[in-house]
């Protein structure tokens, strides 16, 4: 592994969030780092590749990255506003998906399950910083 490698994974080991490939660049600057985004890019590809990180897109199409704690299958309860994320088991997700592809005959299925949400932090926090009947813009991940 080269160290631009090792960086990119020091940051992956500190952090519990997604992040995205440009937090991970910013956040290698931040400490001083030079490592190009194209190398944070291509980096990143690979652990996804490898399973050694796990990779989701969010609603507005943007490749978020995580090493997670679980190593078997799981699905993820990911904050919008602040990114806290939440590892969860859901064997009613996995039977929902065999049903579908038993029906549609199909065969070697994979999936997963991302749910996107505000966490009671930030339901919290908007609750009591929004005055009362305004509405506030949702920052995607």
């Amino acid at each position: 592994m080269t160290r631009q490698g090792q960086l990119i994974n020091e940051i992956l080991d500190d952090v519990a969030e997604f992040r995205t490939s440009q937090d991970i660049h910013s956040e290698l600057r931040s400490r001083g780092h030079r490592v190009g985004l194209t190398t944070v890019y291509r980096h990143l590809g690979q652990l996804a590749v490898a399973g050694e990180v796990d990779s989701l897109r969010t609603p507005s199409g943007e490749t978020i990255y995580r090493r997670c704690a679980a190593p078997a299958h799981h699905h993820h309860l990911i904050c919008r506003e602040c990114g806290k994320t939440l590892e969860f088991e859901g064997p009613e997700v996995e039977r929902w998906a065999e049903r579908v592809a038993k029906r549609a005959r199909f065969r070697d299925v994979s999936h997963t399950a991302e749910i996107f949400g505000t966490c009671e932090e930030c339901a919290g926090r908007f609750a009591h910083d929004a005055p009362a009947g305004s509405g506030r813009a949702a920052r995607t991940l």
